[in-house]
């Protein structure tokens, strides 16, 4: 689910650095948001990252 329908942009793992430097695993999730947007002219409910929905790449219904 928490990936753009438009960019593919999804969740990032890393890991979390301790002060005495241990290492574990952890996520950073996407802004993604479920917006009614039109896709081949009928309105369809999917889930859009914000930079998408910022920079029209996504016609809202």
């Amino acid at each position: 689910m928490a990936k753009c329908a438009v960019c593919g942009k999804g969740a990032h793992f890393g890991n979390n650095v301790s002060h005495s430097h241990r290492k574990t695993n952890r996520m950073w999730k996407s802004n993604i948001k479920s917006v009614k947007c039109v896709v081949n002219g009928t309105p369809k409910r999917q889930y859009v990252c914000a930079k998408c929905l910022r920079s029209g790449a996504v016609e809202r219904a």
